[in-house]
């Protein structure tokens, strides 16, 4: 499973489909070498030879079980009465591509171990299908860390709306802008580039229309190639501008990068519901405070990415407006989980929990 996790880890973390592992293991043998036909299950002490492995690469490429079933055709390996090690149960619906659980059944595996059971009513059921076909199924190995691996994807799929990431970029005393207005630039160079290698990880970007009035973001992922050129990234995430004025024809969300869309409302569970009628797993609020607060104020924000440069403002516009709060009891608190030097600025990561 540790394997299993790795290979998991290899495959993208933005797209509609979860990041996936799958490693085949030969029956075990009397030899310990896993050479010869043997029992067969998990609990067995000898050593397993691998007949294949794999990941899933993305939405329409072939799932990670498949993926690992090629591999062992390519070895020239039999999977008779293999075991499966799967971090998350194989699933039982035909989408792009057939049932996992169908092309377990068909290969002849014997046992299916699994970390972490799907949630995803379009695909869940995979255990229960290979069980009434005679495959022994376990599920629940090393599931904190299948849990974790998951954790934007489950969140999206268990809840029914995108896992949300608010970045806040601030002064040491708590600003985003100075009294004037300005704000480019309060962190440095490094810690945007952090910022853009995160772009690229998610789904959507979202600003308020505000924003997109105010300061024209093009809400696009960069990065410096090896000849030192800066490019947009393979992935662009959607740009999303929530609020009901008019995106300005010249805007720059308009030029090159993800598509834009726009969400006309103020509410932060309408946005949520439109943007997972995409199939939106991940969203990251890059907007001003108004909509930094909102997202706040709903409960919405499950990770909070601040970016903190050594640099007094002394007034300005807050990072967050008003919550509400009257006492500290009220506070609403995160759970900070990793703390990074960007350059001459400060990330802390952190998320609530519910």
């Amino acid at each position: 499973m540790s394997r299993a996790l790795e290979l998991a880890a290899l495959g993208p973390v933005r797209g509609p489909n979860p990041q996936v592992g799958c490693v085949l293991l030969a029956p075990s043998s009397g030899d310990g070498v896993g050479r010869g036909a043997g029992t067969g299950r998990a609990d067995d002490p000898r050593p397993r030879r691998v007949l294949g492995a794999g990941y899933h690469r993305g939405a329409g490429t072939p799932h990670a079980e498949a993926a690992a079933l090629a591999d062992a055709r390519r070895r020239g390996a039999n999977v008779r009465g293999a075991t499966a090690v799967v971090t998350l149960e194989p699933c039982n619906h035909t989408g792009r591509t057939p049932p996992c659980a169908v092309a377990l059944y068909d290969a002849g595996v014997a046992e299916v171990l699994h970390a972490v059971a799907d949630p995803n009513p379009a695909a869940t059921g995979g255990a229960a299908w290979l069980r009434g076909h005679g495959v022994r199924v376990e599920g629940g190995l090393r599931a904190p860390e299948g849990e974790s691996l998951l954790r934007v994807w489950l969140t999206a799929l268990r809840r029914g709306t995108p896992f949300v990431t608010l970045k806040t970029a601030s002064s040491l005393d708590g600003y985003v802008a100075a009294a004037d207005g300005s704000s480019r630039w309060i962190t440095g160079a490094e810690a945007r580039a952090h910022a853009h290698g995160i772009r690229a990880q998610v789904d959507a970007i979202v600003v308020g229309t505000g924003t997109v009035v105010a300061d024209d973001p093009a809400l696009t992922a960069r990065e410096r190639g090896v000849d030192g050129v800066v490019r947009l990234a393979e992935h662009q995430p959607l740009r999303v501008a929530v609020g009901r004025r008019d995106v300005p024809p010249t805007a720059r969300l308009r030029g090159p990068g993800g598509e834009l869309v726009q969400v006309r409302s103020h509410d932060v569970g309408e946005v949520l519901a439109a943007l997972a009628g995409r199939e939106v797993r991940h969203v990251l609020v890059e907007g001003g405070p108004v909509l930094s607060t909102a997202f706040l104020a709903a409960d919405a924000v499950d990770e909070l990415h601040a970016y903190v440069a050594p640099v007094l403002l002394g007034s300005g516009r807050r990072v967050v407006g008003d919550l509400g709060v009257r006492t500290v009891a009220a506070a609403r608190r995160f759970r900070t989980v990793e703390v990074l030097r960007v350059g001459d600025d400060a990330l802390t990561v952190s998320r609530w929990v519910r």
